[in-house]
């Protein structure tokens, strides 16, 4: 498969911090629409380009696609609903197909000043969200529930303990306190990690993301035309994505084999369009709603040897100066929860050599990652 036809040409994100501390004061400064609005003014002026240039829309599933494309005023003849991993995905089949020729990806989200439930009898909806009530006869309301009982398996079969995991939180700290941007700036040692409370044990509370207010918009283009726009833009290299369904709804995917069967598929087909493997990737970024997410990427997509993902994060490392450096503005676990939005956002700032002091050197190819409710989806991007 030859490079995807399209291109990162503008970024736009909103005030974490700002918003962090507004919300905490009892402010709302938005509501999603406008995150989302304000992402894509931001995103639009990055660019360079006038709103009527656009095309195409994607918006996150937190807002509606029509109300969206009202606040935005934008007319596109293709646009679509989707997650931030969906999204860049379609926005290239759009293009392919040529559907479109520009197209802005969008999300906002008041999860915080709205107080969203990502757990209890009510989480997000509550029977109206199935995978909560798919799981709740054994008392999993809550994602944290599903991954500390995950984790405790795959402990006890690898010998991978809970200081080991808090190697994750400690990195991804220690690169959130290098971003003006990031929520959570202060870093952490591994005794601070371990001495945390647990909140589903065994995951700690510098184990869980954030919620927080936020939002995020993209502009990707057909490649000719990024390359008129753009004197630096980031092309969308390959992707893939592999679902694991069977057995789905009784968790038997995420506990049996940790996602590595979807990982190993979804691996194989990124690495293979792109003709490159995991030994020339330079940045790594990860959805990681809870740190377990990271170990389990570097095993599952090539990383690190099966079994070795201990000694890896011990030695290698996937901080700042690491062997690879992962999830570099903090993610989701101190940067924002902007699920997964904002990892989309730090690929692109880093192949454009914008990151400030958390700047991975040379930095040419960023996989990102995401593995939620058992499918594996897969982006790389290049410069």
């Amino acid at each position: 498969m030859k490079r995807c036809k399209a291109a990162v040409v503008g970024i736009g994100q909103t005030d974490y911090v700002e918003d962090w501390h507004a919300v905490r004061a009892g402010e709302k400064p938005f509501d999603s629409d406008g995150y989302a609005a304000h992402a894509f003014n931001r995103a639009v002026a990055d660019a360079g380009i006038d709103r009527e240039e656009i095309d195409g829309l994607i918006v996150g599933p937190t807002t509606a696609y029509e109300r969206m494309g009202e606040i935005l005023a934008l007319n596109v003849r293709w646009g679509d609903q989707a997650d931030a991993m969906l999204a860049v995905i379609q926005a290239c089949q759009a293009i392919e197909t040529g559907s479109a020729e520009i197209v802005a990806l969008v999300y906002g989200n008041d999860q915080r000043s709205a107080k969203t439930q990502y757990g209890g009898p009510q989480a997000m909806g509550g029977d109206m969200f199935l995978s909560y009530v798919y799981h709740s006869p054994w008392g999993l309301t809550s994602q944290g529930a599903l991954y500390a009982l995950m984790f405790q398996r795959y402990r006890h079969l690898h010998g991978f303990d809970e200081r080991d995991l808090g190697h994750v939180a400690v990195a991804q700290r220690e690169f959130a306190s290098l971003n003006p941007n990031a929520i959570q700036r202060k870093r952490i040692s591994l005794d601070e990690y371990m001495a945390s409370r647990y909140i589903c044990e065994p995951l700690r509370l510098f184990d869980y993301c954030l919620i927080n207010d936020g939002g995020v918009a993209l502009i990707i283009a057909e490649e000719e035309r990024a390359r008129q726009l753009s004197k630096s833009p980031v092309f969308i290299e390959s992707f893939s994505r592999f679902d694991l369904n069977a057995g789905a709804t009784s968790l038997e995917p995420r506990l049996t084999d940790f996602y590595k069967p979807a990982q190993k598929k979804a691996a194989e087909a990124l690495f293979n369009n792109a003709s490159i493997g995991p030994e020339d990737v330079d940045v790594f970024q990860v959805y990681d709603s809870f740190s377990f997410h990271v170990p389990l990427a570097l095993e599952g997509y090539g990383y690190c040897p099966p079994g070795d993902v201990a000694r890896f994060l011990r030695e290698d490392g996937i901080g700042p100066g690491g062997r690879l450096p992962t999830n570099t503005s903090g993610g989701h676990l101190s940067e924002s929860y902007m699920q997964g939005w904002n990892h989309q956002i730090e690929c692109v700032r880093q192949l454009r050599g914008h990151a400030g002091e958390r700047q991975v050197e040379d930095a040419r190819y960023a996989h990102y990652s995401s593995d939620v409710a058992g499918k594996a989806v897969s982006i790389l991007y290049s410069r």
